[in-house]
């Protein structure tokens, strides 16, 4: 018991300590940990947690905050996607619209109509700013990298009065070029991803099969020092395959 005691409370040092982030990392969920850390090792020096509640306590936020890491990097594969989409749609606005003779403040305004994070550009314009410097700003988010293209088309067709509209048409059809390997990729992944959850949740059906077959498995995993272990490590592990194949397939689309 003082065992457990000492490891929960070094598990929450550990995850309390600024030095132990690694660079470019969010830390959000860590707070869960550290409060089931803290709550399960006070409540086992105590004696009023037994110590089955508190390994399950401290496994199930840790478990929530690895669920919580993988749901957040599929989100915002999303959220580039989308982002991907109206820099298309936005590109292809302003083509057209210059293409037909239009002005270029005419022009954002119609492709903010079709994209409304076209907006702060938009403003730039009509406040007198520099455009391409808006553009660029705008490039830094994660999916619009393509409009730093557009604002160096911009740039040049401001000095030169021509070019503006076939290099966005240029960068519209880069970016549908790119959006079609994604769904290529996406469907080589959809199998790989189905897979990884196959097998993570195949314990679950396996404890659930071992008590219908007159076994106590959870009796084993959180009442023995053994089971404990093993399940830390399954928890662990499977925790860590589902994260891995989102690396692959971040790893995977193009940029």
């Amino acid at each position: 018991m003082t065992l457990l005691a000492a490891g929960l409370a070094g598990l929450a040092v550990w995850l309390a300590t600024p030095s132990a982030r690694p660079s470019g990392t969010s830390w959000s969920w860590r707070p869960l940990v550290v409060a089931a850390a803290g709550l399960g090792g006070w409540g086992v020096v105590s004696g009023w947690l037994p110590v089955t509640a508190a390994v399950a306590t401290v496994l199930a936020a840790s478990a929530a905050a690895g669920g919580h890491l993988i749901w957040r990097r599929r989100r915002d594969r999303r959220a580039r996607a989308l982002t991907s989409l109206g820099v298309l749609e936005a590109c292809e606005v302003i083509a057209a619209e210059l293409a037909a003779g239009r002005p270029p403040g005419h022009a954002l305004g119609a492709a903010a109509g079709r994209w409304p994070g076209l907006g702060p550009v938009v403003e730039a314009w009509s406040l007198g700013s520099d455009v391409p410097t808006a553009l660029r700003r705008l490039a830094a988010v994660p999916g619009a990298s393509d409009l730093s293209v557009v604002a160096a088309a911009w740039q040049v067709a401001h000095h030169s009065g021509h070019g503006l509209a076939h290099a966005v048409s240029r960068v519209a059809g880069r970016i549908r070029a790119q959006r079609q390997t994604q769904r290529v990729v996406a469907s080589e992944l959809a199998s790989a991803r189905a897979t990884a959850r196959l097998v993570a949740a195949l314990p679950v059906v396996a404890l659930g099969m071992g008590s219908g077959a007159g076994g106590d498995p959870w009796a084993f995993l959180f009442e023995t020092p053994v089971g404990r272990g093993c399940l830390a490590s399954g928890l662990t592990f499977g925790v860590l395959g589902l994260w891995w194949i989102e690396v692959i397939a971040d790893q995977a689309e193009p940029r």
